[in-house]
């Protein structure tokens, strides 16, 4: 196990309505007095139908993550993470009583129109709950289409605070945190390292825009200036002027919230001295990579710091685990949440004896908490289930209570540190609630 970091700046925390823990070989999760009312209220949930009204007697899923894209290094282990999920169901006998017809799709990005593309097909071919997409400003492009057909969607990777009140008819879930909590733990390990003016440049879109609001609002409420806040476009043919922009400001650091257009946004930052050698360079889930960055200058992305949803638990075995699945796999990132997303779905089925979407959506809480027993596994929950006992599923990320609005009540930040330009370990990790937007 890991040793995990205390941060010590409370300023951050209590601004961001958190109360964080972490610990030398476990990791408890805090609770703060005004977030505990809100995620004590159930999840959203659609009505289920009656059960001699169910249309779909088997599961039907199909995925909606990035082959292709400016994500497209995420489609790999979250692609991996739904087919040891599935292994593991099929292994214990399936879904209601017969095996899960699961059908792949490409996400793409949102340059394309292959989400759409991806979402007609899987609903003419009878899909009720669809897992994905990894980029949040995808899923705003195919959530009401989904939503409105009366489909369960549910993303292992959306992150966007714009998704928490969403309007979706109790239909679209997740199980990584918003952004609320990934900004505050920034500022706060920015703070903690003595770090008193910071600039943050971001993609302008849901993801970007709603990381970077977060990170600035808790660095500055905690005693930082915030030098410079910029969106750009993340197809630009240069960052010039933004970067130009962000060395006018003279910051201590500089967070970086992108995709696979980071690259040349730090070989940019690099080229006008405000790079990793020159001042502290934080990255996120949307830019964290060991491949991304290897035909860099050697050891230029080392000391940088890089944040990720990650488990409350430690995932190193988990994720050697999904090379049975994909030897090829470099990155890890969110297949531990596809997994978990896909077995709430398969026990949600199981639950509601029936595969349609509706119906799946009104039990997701209840599998995933609401006081039932606990188990780890598909085959024991499945047991339960088929007993009649009221299950508690806690899955490889930990516990997957939801609150109100389908979101994770409580989440971890894994906090990392590049040693090289393609290694980086974990040194720190921070479990808490997450605050709504």
């Amino acid at each position: 196990m890991k040793r995990t970091t205390v941060l010590k700046s409370a300023a951050v925390l209590g601004v961001a309505s958190l109360a964080l823990a972490a610990c030398s070989g476990s990791s408890e999760t805090a609770t703060s007095a005004s977030a505990a009312a809100e995620s004590s209220a159930p999840a959203a949930s659609a009505s289920a139908p009656a059960e001699d009204a169910c249309k779909n007697p088997t599961l039907v899923v199909g995925s909606l993550l990035p082959a292709t894209g400016d994500l497209a290094f995420l489609g790999p282990p979250e692609f991996a993470g739904i087919k040891k999920a599935l292994g593991e169901i099929s292994a214990a006998g399936g879904v209601l009583g017969s095996e899960v017809t699961y059908i792949e799709g490409d996400s793409g990005d949102t340059s394309t129109d292959i989400a759409s593309q991806t979402v007609d097909s899987h609903l003419s071919q009878g899909v009720q709950a669809i897992l994905g997409a990894a980029s949040s400003g995808v899923s705003l492009t195919v959530i009401d289409k989904i939503t409105g057909n009366g489909v369960l969607q549910i993303s292992p990777a959306n992150t966007s605070p714009a998704l928490t009140t969403y309007e979706d008819n109790g239909l679209y879930w997740r199980v990584a945190p918003s952004d609320v909590l990934q900004g505050a733990i920034i500022a706060a390990t920015a703070i903690d390292k003595g770090i008193e003016s910071m600039a943050v440049i971001a993609r302008q879109d849901a993801y970007g825009e709603g990381l970077a609001d977060a990170t600035a609002k808790d660095f500055e409420a905690a005693g930082g200036t915030v030098t410079s806040k910029i969106l750009y476009d993340p197809a630009a043919a240069s960052f010039e002027a933004e970067v130009a922009e962000i060395k006018a400001g003279g910051p201590q650091a500089v967070t970086v919230i992108g995709f696979e257009e980071s690259v040349k946004l730090l070989q940019e930052m690099i080229k006008q001295g405000v790079g990793p050698a020159d001042l502290q360079v934080f990255l996120v889930d949307g830019n964290i990579s060991t491949e991304a960055y290897k035909d860099f200058p050697k050891n230029t992305m080392k000391g940088v710091i890089a944040t990720v949803p990650t488990g409350e638990a430690d995932l190193t075995a988990f994720n050697e685990s999904l090379k049975e699945v994909d030897p090829e796999l470099t990155d890890y990132a969110y297949g531990a949440q596809s997994y978990d997303a896909m077995m709430l779905v398969a026990l949600a089925a199981e639950a509601a004896g029936c595969g349609d979407g509706t119906a799946i959506a009104s039990k997701l809480a209840d599998v995933a908490g609401n006081g039932g027993e606990k188990c780890t596994t598909y085959a024991d929950c499945l047991a339960l289930l088929q007993a009649g006992t009221d299950i508690d599923f806690e899955g490889v990320t930990g516990p997957l209570d939801f609150n109100q609005y389908g979101d994770p009540a409580s989440a971890t930040i894994s906090i990392n540190e590049y040693s090289s330009n393609t290694e980086f370990s974990e040194t720190g990790k921070v479990t808490a609630e997450v605050p709504l937007p």
